[in-house]
């Protein structure tokens, strides 16, 4: 019977591992809820961060963007009219994150063309962490480890203190019997320590300390079983050979001065670039107006000539030929797509600028320029500025630091050639007593009942002293030795870096000035060229409408002619982004933009507290370290303001005279000086030019309330349907600039740089 019995139970454990199969279940649970809000079928997932972050204004209040398909509604009260210097003055209030594309903004140029258009930098995306921003010299001053403070924090006075209880019951390995042993030991041992330690400047470290010692236990030879043990000393334990001195042990103060200076250089920069990028992004929004009045011009000028050949088509006169006809309208089409480019390009500087700026990428209003650029020569002294960037440079002034840094560091290396040797001397005064301290004081002595060990100390019968040298020194100073070549390779490196460094400011200085020269003369050029070509279309059309001359004369010439106006605004631009890019080496962008930078204001009782240390200092008395006095690190300020911002030659660029008469025969300008190199290939113009017609008008005022933005946007939205020449718009001649020298003496007004405890900001006044 028990031997089926064990059978059957034999099958039913075999059927239930089949059934179930061989793989982990979960417990049975008698009390269970069946609440799994606690489970979670993965480790890590997408999530929002619990932050609490308002966005901006310019963020939340953005609106849709100008596109060719939805145009600005031109709108003079929509029209925002912004100068170089509130540009520049907005950019800075804006900057707490410093928004820069490292001082040359970044421009595409469209092939087979010269229109360009600005990208929007995606560093703050890209790379937030490395982003500049107005708190990073803040940010390395108050660093608790490499910070000026951190590092004059080494010596601070230092408090210490313990209190340890100790219960002590041994069995001790003593033959019993004996009157002197015990074979069991039991005490009870409190300790109380209080210590304050200062290390000087000179590496001396003092110390005072107090010690108090209570013990209790059944030694039978004791005068009373329990006793206090109190003592004060003083400790001095100086460096003479490896610490020993001023110098060595200020170094990671001085180091620290001097990442707070490179922190400064580094912010100077890119406060400089992100002036530069504003400045080029308001000269690029000012080309491209022009270079929509130009496009327009063209189109205007291409759609009255193409409606007057489908005239002549439709009524199947001559000069209406079909090849004529779609020779005008090809060209008709070339200049409107030039002109929804040269709008594009408009929507992108205007957006670049603002984007520089800190502002909305739209906010219902168009940024218009107001600063004309200058067309007056501006001459600078070579040798003068070329010592001026060497030595305003922020970028050389940060390396100087770091050549400078490394040489301090050279100091700890050679220091670390010593041996360690102290000279220590430790001065005790102590008592012994029944009990530790109170109130009254009776006179007993420490082997008297009810004794007080500070008592006795106070009596000053018990003292010690201990004078000693302590000497250690590493066999051959292999790690001390690799570490001072190691300085002394990477002095010779940083100081190779700034020899090649201040090659490359020379070189770069050099191209700015030739592009200086060059661009003025292209500017003389392209003006001459533009006012060619107006005269070159006046007369083709008259001849045109004569009778004398075909129709693809005509297209060429006005198709020059918005070559031409391109042409002369974008070398007149590139003219001002040279003056700029002059400043820009030889380290005066700040200053020629009306920038400098300073200090913010503290808080009131900082200034209070700085002049109780003055006056604490100068009423101590003064002590000469000697030959352990730290080094000079500073030559002092750098000066801001003041520099050469260039010589303006007086005058204009000039056209074959002021203003000419029909018949007079006068004397071309030399546009540029021609080097000797060049004297085989003859750059010069004709010494003499007829002039005939009517007068040519070295410079005309650009009308911004006539820049046909409304046409444009009107035709724009009817650009699905391909125009019929029935009715021409308005067209427009070309126009020259009237510049005013931003060299002249017009500089604004310099602007005032706040900074905080939380950091510098650069901003106009």
């Amino acid at each position: 019977m028990k031997t089926q019995f064990h059978q059957a139970w034999m099958l039913v454990l075999i059927g239930t591992v089949i059934f179930t199969g061989c793989q982990p279940t979960q417990p049975f649970y008698f009390k269970e809820s069946g609440d799994l809000s606690l489970y979670l079928d993965k480790a890590t997932d997408i999530e929002y961060p619990d932050v609490d972050h308002a966005r901006l204004y310019e963020v939340d209040n953005t609106e849709a963007p100008f596109t060719i398909s939805d145009p600005f509604e031109m709108d003079e009260s929509r029209i925002w009219n912004l100068s170089l210097e509130e540009a520049v003055a907005n950019s800075l209030k804006n900057s707490k994150a410093i928004r820069t594309a490292g001082g040359n903004a970044v421009f595409r140029v469209i092939p087979g063309t010269t229109l360009t258009s600005q990208a929007i930098p995606t560093n703050l995306i890209t790379r937030n962490d490395g982003t500049p921003t107005i708190y990073d010299p803040a940010l390395v001053s108050s660093d608790p480890q490499f910070g000026v403070e951190g590092a004059l924090s080494e010596f601070d006075a230092q408090l210490n203190a313990s209190f340890n209880w100790d219960r002590i019951d041994r069995p001790q390995n003593f033959a019993t019997g004996n009157p002197f042993f015990l074979s069991q030991f039991g005490q009870n041992l409190a300790t109380a320590n209080v210590e304050l330690t200062k290390k000087a400047a000179t590496g001396t470290q003092w110390s005072l300390r107090q010690n108090n010692t209570y013990d209790y236990n059944n030694r039978g030879s004791l005068i009373y079983p329990s006793s206090w043990l109190a003592n004060v000393e003083m400790e001095a334990r100086h460096p003479l050979l490896r610490g020993s001195g001023v110098q060595v042990n200020r170094v990671n103060v001085m180091l620290a001065r001097i990442r707070e200076d490179v922190s400064i250089a580094d912010f100077e920069t890119n406060i400089r670039n992100l002036v530069s990028d504003v400045e080029e992004s308001y000269w690029q929004l000012y080309f491209a107006y022009h270079n929509l009045e130009a496009a327009k011009t063209g189109r205007d000028s291409a759609l009255v000539t193409w409606r007057r050949v489908h005239a002549l088509m439709v009524n199947g006169a001559e000069g209406g030929e079909a090849e004529k006809e779609a020779q005008a309208r090809q060209q008709y089409f070339e200049f409107r797509s030039r002109t929804e480019g040269a709008l594009r390009d408009l929507y992108k500087a205007e957006g670049s600028l603002r984007y520089f700026m800190g502002l909305a990428a739209t906010d219902g209003r168009l940024v218009r320029p107001t600063s004309e650029p200058t067309d007056a020569w501006v001459a600078f002294d070579w040798f003068q500025i070329h010592d001026e960037a060497l030595s305003r440079s922020p970028e050389l002034r940060r390396q100087s630091w770091r050549i400078k840094q490394r040489e301090i560091e050279m100091i700890t290396a050679r220091n670390q050639l010593l041996p360690q040797m102290d000279a220590v001397a430790l001065y005790r005064f102590l008592g012994l007593g029944d009990q530790l301290i109170s109130g009254n004081r009776d006179g007993k002595n420490f082997n008297e009942i009810n004794s007080k060990a500070w008592d006795v100390l106070t009596e000053g019968d018990y003292q010690e002293y201990t004078l000693g040298l302590e000497f250690s020194m590493p066999i051959g100073f292999r790690q001390e030795l690799a570490g001072v070549r190691n300085v002394q390779l990477q002095i010779a490196r940083e100081k190779a870096v700034m020899e090649d460094m201040e090659l490359e400011v020379s070189h770069l200085l050099t191209d700015t000035i030739r592009d200086l020269d060059s661009n003025y003369s292209l500017v003389q050029t392209n003006l001459n060229r533009l006012i060619a070509a107006d005269k070159e279309v006046d007369s083709v059309q008259a001849a045109y409408d004569a009778g004398t001359v075909t129709l693809d004369l005509l297209l060429d010439a006005q198709r020059r002619r918005s070559d031409a106006q391109i042409a002369y605004f974008q070398a007149l631009i590139e003219y001002n982004i040279a003056i700029k890019d002059v400043h820009l080496r030889k380290g005066s962008l700040l200053d020629y933009n009306g920038v400098f930078l300073s200090e913010g204001p503290w808080p009131e009782k900082a200034y209070f507290d700085a002049q109780g240390h003055a006056r604490r200092r100068s009423a101590s008395h003064y002590v000469d370290y000697g030959y352990t006095r730290p080094a000079v690190i500073s030559r002092g300020s750098v000066p801001q303001g003041g520099i050469s911002h260039g010589h303006v030659e007086e005058g204009t660029i000039i056209y074959e005279g002021d203003v000419p008469t029909e018949g007079e025969v006068i004397n071309t300008p030399t546009p540029a000086k021609i080097p000797t190199s060049l004297d085989a290939v003859s750059l010069e113009p004709p010494t003499e030019t007829k002039v005939a017609g009517k007068p040519a008008q070295s410079k005309s005022e650009l009308d911004w309330n006539k820049l046909g933005l409304n046409e444009l946007v009107s035709e724009v939205r009817q650009s699905k349907s391909t125009p019929q020449p029935t009715s021409a718009p308005k067209l427009m001649s070309s126009r020259v600039v009237k510049s005013v020298s931003h060299e002249s003496g017009q500089n604004p007004t310099p602007a005032k740089t706040t900074a905080t405890a939380s950091g510098w900001q650069a901003a106009k006044r």
